[in-house]
């Protein structure tokens, strides 16, 4: 347990106005699934103050001025570096790697169509590969707009990436993840992590049998959401998962020669729940058992995020099917979430000696050590109400 001096806090008045209008609203209102203050690509790194995510927050003197330049500083040091970058550095890595994704599954079809028993293991290895980096890396980056310095062109494959490939409805997706996770990260009933747990599972099945029926629950849980949709939106949703869904099961009878629906539909759920085990993982590793903050008391964004974010260590197959932001640089996509993955990695060294040169913690755990200390605490992280730490202020 630490404290936290009183400077370091938030208004609580108006960090408890705001997290009850949040609380209140759906997550996915709103008239576009983007909001962009400008169009070129320092625009990545958004907000240069700590209070931004926080409306309202008054700012300090003297002491609190210094601490509130923290935030400030780190993003100029960003900035630098995101203004020094090309574009292929910016967002082109990134977009090569989906494309490769893409670029295999006519081979990945292909290979599914032989009757020998290696190349259809190898046909169903690439397919599986290729959904995850286009599912998890493209449907991550998309939400948040990192793949294009439009506007429009955001939008556009939001709904692509998410909708058509990730089956999950794109409005519901973006505004969470924006709004909610990443604005309230750690905050208890707002952006805790709760929606992934499941408190009547036990361990086993939770940890590694649970997460194989994500494909299946991930249309259905969409589907719950529509109704908090326009009817349009709500149509669109349903026709693009319709048509990502139907369209792989079309090419596997068609194009790799299936005999019948069933067999379609069991390679379907196979590709599609390779990677289900480590994306659960990774996404309670990273904040889940840290802490937690209350709604009305919670420190300023860069304190928020350096003790509530956790980073795991390179591992070649996830860097590249899940992206660095997710793995190994979550730290600094939670201090500037709107950086491609190539770009976290990037700033990495520049984030990490800064906050060690400021004595900030920079948490960093490996994947294994994590699932131990998951499998062993359980019902402590993922049945009972987390705690709220002293780092808030709260016994």
């Amino acid at each position: 347990m630490q404290s936290i001096p009183e400077e370091w806090r938030e208004n609580t008045s108006t960090s408890a106005t705001d997290g009850a209008a949040d609380k209140g609203r759906q997550p996915w209102e709103g008239h576009t699934l983007f909001q962009r203050n400008g169009s070129s690509g320092e625009g990545l790194v958004k907000g240069g103050s700590e209070d931004a995510g926080h409306p309202g927050k008054g700012h300090g003197k003297g002491a609190e001025a210094d601490r509130e330049s923290l935030m400030m500083e780190l993003t100029r040091l960003v900035q630098k570096t995101v203004k020094e970058s090309s574009w292929w550095e910016r967002r082109g890595v990134d977009c090569a790697i989906l494309a490769a994704a893409f670029v295999s599954l006519p081979l990945a079809f292909f290979l599914l169509s032989s009757s020998q028993v290696l190349l259809f293991s190898l046909g169903m290895l690439v397919m599986g590969v290729a959904h995850a980096i286009i599912t998890i890396k493209g449907t991550h980056l998309a939400s948040h707009g990192s793949l294009s310095e439009s506007q429009a062109w955001g939008e556009f494959w939001a709904v692509f990436f998410i909708e058509v490939c990730g089956s999950f409805t794109a409005r519901a997706g973006v505004q969470a993840h924006i709004k909610m996770h990443h604005a309230h990260t750690n905050v208890i009933g707002l952006g805790d992590s709760s929606t992934w747990k499941i408190p009547f599972l036990p361990r086993s099945i939770y940890l590694f049998v649970a997460p194989l029926a994500f494909p299946i629950i991930t249309p259905l849980v969409a589907l719950g959401q529509l109704k908090n949709h326009s009817v349009t939106q709500a149509v669109r949703t349903v026709a693009m998962v319709t048509l990502g869904l139907y369209s792989q099961y079309w090419l596997l009878l068609n194009l790799s020669g299936f005999q019948s629906p069933a067999s379609a539909l069991l390679c379907m759920l196979v590709c599609r729940a390779m990677f289900s085990l480590p994306y659960i993982h990774v996404n309670i590793f990273q904040h889940i058992g840290l802490a937690m903050f209350s709604p009305t008391q919670r420190p300023k964004r860069i304190y928020q995020m350096t003790h509530g974010v956790l980073n795991l260590p390179r591992n070649p197959l996830l860097d590249w099917t899940f992206g660095h932001s997710l793995i190994n640089c979550h730290v600094e996509h939670h201090l500037f979430p709107f950086l491609s993955d190539n770009m976290c990695l990037k700033v990495k060294p520049i984030v990490s000696k800064y906050l060690k040169e400021k004595e900030l913690p920079y948490q960093e755990d490996g994947y294994f050590a994590r699932l131990r200390l998951f499998f062993h605490r359980y019902q402590e992280f993922m049945v009972y109400a987390p705690p709220i730490t002293e780092l808030v202020g709260v016994q």
